[in-house]
């Protein structure tokens, strides 16, 4: 099963106005029995839940990890997947957190509900579905502009990262944003759905319309046997950013024999070897272009 991937007047969920905004665990849907997740520890972190101004001026709650000390560093903007803010999402911003990084994740479904705790997939793609590419890419950028505003941050050197539905947020954060530095796309989409599935029906860009006008180096991590993004579309990608004479150098690698969802340490499809390296490469891509 694949887990991967309007704005308006929503009025106020349960959890912007509950002590705690997000759900304390791992995602329902995918949670796999077996699973032993990392656990990144908090200490030494100032680790909050905030408020940040999205689009049409909606309040946005997101979770922010950062080190205790004083000064300015590079901030990640660290984008969900289907399953919103769980305690996978909250690990790897104090994961960036404990390298120096100021992490922010936003709540981008949270207008239309919580996905994390529901095992019903048409429940959560309803909810997904709510987020459109305009009400994502201004939260984006109302997300960069609050940590822009932060007496803790490098206002040059901030960087998206995300995984599955936030794969393809990175991409077209990086051709729209100018304040994006550097980004890094975990096996996100990256061609329009085929129509009459999931996804298709919105018209939107997808990350291949616009190789030609990424203007920050995106680093895309993808899985040799991902059955929601063929190898095809990846190949479609690396082609239509060297048509683009590709400027920012960005670059697409691919994991053979792993699955969609390989980072995911709470999920089946969860590859450690890949995971590491991914990883590896991620710090390393965000350093070597700035972001720290």
């Amino acid at each position: 099963m694949r887990l991967d991937t309007p704005e308006g007047n929503f009025p106020p969920t349960r959890r912007t106005v509950a002590a705690s905004l997000f759900m304390s665990g791992y995602a329902a849907a995918a949670l796999s029995a077996c699973a032993s997740p990392v656990t990144t520890p908090s200490d030494e972190l100032v680790v909050e839940d905030v408020h940040v101004t999205g689009a049409g001026g909606y309040s946005l709650p997101a979770y922010l990890a950062r080190p205790a000390g004083q000064g300015r560093r590079g901030a990640i903007v660290v984008v969900n997947e289907i399953f919103g803010i769980h305690d996978y999402i909250k690990d790897v911003c104090r994961r960036f957190a404990r390298e120096g990084y100021a992490a922010l994740a936003p709540d981008y479904f949270d207008r239309a509900g919580d996905p994390a705790p529901l095992t019903d997939f048409a429940q959560i793609r309803d909810i997904v579905a709510t987020a459109s590419h305009e009400q994502v890419m201004g939260d984006t950028q109302g997300v960069i502009d609050w940590l822009k505003a932060q007496s803790f941050v490098k206002r040059d050197a901030i960087g998206v990262t995300g995984f599955c539905w936030g794969g393809t947020v990175v991409w077209m954060a990086a051709a729209l944003s100018p304040d994006v530095k550097a980004g890094v796309a975990w096996y996100g989409r990256l061609v329009r759905p085929q129509p009459g599935s999931w996804g298709a029906e919105e018209e939107r860009p997808w990350p291949y319309d616009v190789a030609a006008t990424i203007h920050a180096p995106v680093l895309g991590l993808y899985a040799e046997d991902d059955r929601g993004i063929p190898l095809e579309s990846v190949e479609n990608m690396r082609a239509a950013l060297a048509a683009a004479d590709n400027p920012t150098g960005s670059e697409i690698i691919v994991y053979p024999g792993a699955q969609h969802g390989f980072h995911a340490d709470y999920r089946d499809s969860y590859n450690a070897e890949a995971a590491a390296d991914g990883w590896r490469r991620c710090l390393a891509w965000f350093r070597d272009h700035g972001v720290s």
